[in-house]
């Protein structure tokens, strides 16, 4: 297996931040703003329908918006943005988002609020690229699983904070305040970042074409292909949770909030975990993430029925999904070569794509008659068929040392 690129190490000097913590946590805010917007459109989808006037599938269809932009964008603001520095890159991208909510806040109308949101996804994917990279950079290079892993947390955390909070919000004040409080969280997270991340020199040998030739790199498409298909095993699921819990599990709809939390709590300390397990090998972190994601899409599709199993099941999903996408993102880091920020940034896409794939493929099981039960084999299908193309990708590696 090759050596991994030191992550700590830029091409340029790189000055260490007064506050290592700080300047994390700073980063990590952007995340956590970035978070808050993007899941909080569903809890307020119906809000938002009857203040466009639509009906709530076509509504819906603001969130595939935010998620396209995301793909988009990704790889385009890398590659035009490589030769920023790599700090005000962050903050410009934060403040980015920022008017992208402060347009969805702003917009009247079904096309304008697609619109909107199709803008506020765009700085998505290339912020938690850039945010990767300054958070490895503060840090010696033994410690940069958990550099990252610790911004990744910031989305995490959103998930069990930031988008019920908002979504009262939404709910108490109207759908246009929780958009408002992302803008807030946006130049909060922005003036952090000046306050406490270091200025990094520019590297003025970076170009778009230097950044684009990741996407030439065998280890980049098997990761990005690893992430996009076996990532789809957990939205197959996911996505039906509402369902599955009325309908399979017998509860009544408000106790679909405490599983939407289980899952948000898992994916903290998936997290978490994700940073001292990616300092102690990235590839077993990996396969060991979709390993388990596989028994455990294959045991909850046997107990959903019942309470205290289907909750641990989705709570085990919400850990394992965020293990594998922190292992997939310094994967990427590592197999990217120069384009570290694009490779980066690409994970995020990849990720924008499973959501769809799983979504899609879950509801075309639930419509040929085979019940809410069926995504989960889905899911397992698609975990097993990721975990293939990785252990394809790291076969290959061997192959050229």
């Amino acid at each position: 297996m090759t050596s991994s690129v030191d992550l700590a190490a830029p091409e340029t000097s790189t000055p260490r931040a007064a506050h290592v913590g700080l300047a994390i946590i700073s980063l990590a805010l952007g995340g956590f703003a970035i978070g808050t917007t993007e899941f909080v459109t569903m809890g307020l989808l119906k809000e938002i329908a009857a203040g466009i006037d639509e009906s709530i599938p076509t509504t819906g269809h603001v969130i595939t918006a935010y998620a396209f932009g995301v793909v988009v964008g990704a790889p385009v603001i890398v590659a035009l943005g490589a030769r920023l520095p790599r700090r005000e890159l962050a903050v410009g991208l934060i403040l980015a988002l920022g008017v992208g909510n402060a347009v969805t806040a702003l917009a009247s109308g079904y096309v304008p609020v697609l619109a909107a949101r199709f803008l506020a996804g765009l700085p998505h994917g290339a912020y938690f690229g850039v945010a990767s990279l300054l958070a490895a950079s503060l840090v010696p290079p033994h410690r940069r699983g958990r550099a990252v892993s610790r911004v990744m947390l910031g989305l995490s955390v959103a998930t069990v904070a930031g988008v019920p909070a908002a979504t009262w919000l939404g709910q108490e004040l109207g759908w246009r305040a929780a958009y408002w409080a992302v803008v807030v969280l946006a130049v909060l997270a922005a003036a952090m970042m000046l306050l406490f991340v270091p200025h990094q020199a520019a590297d003025r040998t970076a170009s778009i074409r230097g950044e684009l030739s990741a996407l030439k790199r065998p280890q980049v498409l098997f990761a990005v292909s690893a992430g996009m298909v076996g990532f789809g095993g957990l939205f197959a699921m996911y996505s039906y949770v509402a369902p599955i819990v009325t309908d399979v599990t017998g509860l009544a709809d408000s106790s679909i909030p405490w599983f939407l939390l289980a899952f948000g709590i898992g994916s903290v300390l998936g997290s978490w975990l994700a940073g001292p397990l990616a300092d102690w090998d990235v590839p077993r972190l990996v396969i060991w993430g979709f390993v388990a994601t596989i028994a455990v899409l294959v045991v909850f599709h046997q107990t959903a029925g019942l309470v205290v199993p289907a909750a641990l099941g989705i709570f085990a999903i919400g850990a394992l999904g965020s293990l594998v996408a922190i292992g997939l993102q310094i994967r990427l880091m590592d197999a990217a070569g120069d384009a570290q920020m694009l490779g980066a940034a690409l994970n995020h896409s990849a990720l924008n794509i499973a959501n769809g794939l799983g979504a899609w493929l879950g509801g075309v099981v639930i419509a040929a008659g085979y019940g809410y039960r069926a995504p989960s084999l889905v899911g397992a299908a698609l975990a097993v068929a990721g975990l293939l193309i990785f252990l394809a990708g790291l076969l290959a590696q061997r192959r050229t040392v």
